[in-house]
């Protein structure tokens, strides 16, 4: 079984279980391509640091929040407010001057919410800018 982490940057990260009991981390981008192969302990390692970075990265002090047009949305952002909301991915519909925004909660419930594309958009801290 294979999961998809994260597509950035024009690329994807995948997550797998190979022969033997395997853990394959790979990264397929357009430039290339790279894997590394775990252990089950080793990749729970992995897990157990990649939560204490990311914790640690959303506690860094953000200077004031920024307000972003719905339409320059980008994956990562996260919403201003009493709960977390972070973008997932964002589509512009420029027919009908609408951008499609789904957002994620800390609890992993999805939802998309429909704005007018230049509608401002209050958030805590930007996400990554995508390469490309």
């Amino acid at each position: 079984m294979a999961y998809a982490v994260a597509e950035q940057g024009g690329g994807a990260t995948t997550v797998s279980v190979v022969a033997d009991g395997v853990v394959r981390v790979s990264r397929d981008a357009g430039d290339g391509s790279a894997a590394a192969d775990f252990s089950p302990a080793q990749a729970r390692e992995l897990a157990a640091a990649l939560v204490r970075a990311a914790g640690e990265a959303e506690s860094v002090v953000v200077t004031d929040p920024v307000s972003v047009k719905a339409q320059d949305l980008r994956r990562g952002d996260v919403r201003d407010g009493e709960r977390s909301m972070t973008v997932d991915r964002v589509k512009v519909d420029e027919a009908i001057s609408t951008a499609h925004v789904t957002w994620k909660s800390d609890a992993g419930r999805a939802w998309t919410q429909s704005y007018a594309m230049d509608t401002e958009i209050r958030l805590k801290r930007r996400g990554p800018r995508s390469a490309g």
